[in-house]
């Protein structure tokens, strides 16, 4: 049976890349995308694509319980659900700090936990990536990003929480922090910024990748992709 891999997040612009790297792997994907995404993933048999409103702990819970009906071998999973304010403390309201915990820290928990909770019963260790950000690690570069930061910081701690009760069980979640990701979208918003220093999708396609062999232990769980930045 193929490898296979649960990817959320998977119709973004760093989705699209993850995916299409994992199926040039021989992986069996499972792409979880929003309801009403509109996506364009290849024809591909080794895909397939599930809508789950990722917000709703049930929805999510019933989304990984169908994969694995699915796919009882499934060890791995990578969380790419997040979004991006800017805002110091001055601009920043707690409603606005919400917003971003439940964009970052919501979605990523609602799924890591019954993720968590099935590769622990099937004791075939498992592998998570989730995705971090670099001002959560440094105060100076998160001064005007603060509920992204915040937001951000729960991950690494999630990640963690998550290796603390996984090791036993080889079951091990690692952290991909990227710095700026050359996307259509940041290079709208900042046209004049040198796109040769910033990250490619493929290249964090490749870390995340790499995250995921079952059979090798990651030597760090925390992956800094910084590009020249």
């Amino acid at each position: 049976m193929n490898k296979a891999v649960l990817i959320t997040g998977a119709a973004g612009n760093l989705g699209s890349a993850v995916t299409e790297r994992f199926l040039t792997e021989g992986y069996q994907v499972i792409a979880v995308v929003e309801p009403r995404t509109r996506h364009h993933f290849p024809e591909n048999p080794n895909l397939t694509v599930k809508e789950a409103n990722l917000f709703d702990e049930d929805a999510a819970r019933i989304v990984v319980q169908q994969t694995y009906d699915q796919y009882p071998s499934l060890q791995a999973a990578v969380l790419l659900v997040g979004g991006f304010s800017m805002g110091n403390l001055v601009r920043t309201s707690y409603h606005e700090v919400e917003q971003m915990f439940e964009l970052n820290f919501k979605s990523t928990y609602n799924v890591a936990r019954p993720l968590f909770l099935r590769m622990q019963s099937h004791g075939n260790g498992g592998r998570m990536v989730l995705i971090g950000a670099r001002p959560a690690l440094e105060s100076e570069a998160g001064a005007d990003l603060i509920g992204y930061s915040l937001s951000k910081s729960l991950i690494f701690k999630l990640a963690e929480l998550l290796n603390v009760a996984g090791k036993e069980k080889n079951i091990v979640t690692s952290v991909v922090v990227p710095s700026i990701i050359d996307t259509p979208t940041n290079r709208a918003s900042m046209p004049n910024a040198d796109f040769s220093a910033w990250v490619k999708p493929e290249e964090l396609a490749e870390k995340i990748e790499n995250a995921c062999h079952i059979d090798t232990r990651p030597e760090e769980t925390v992956i800094k992709v910084y590009g020249k930045l």
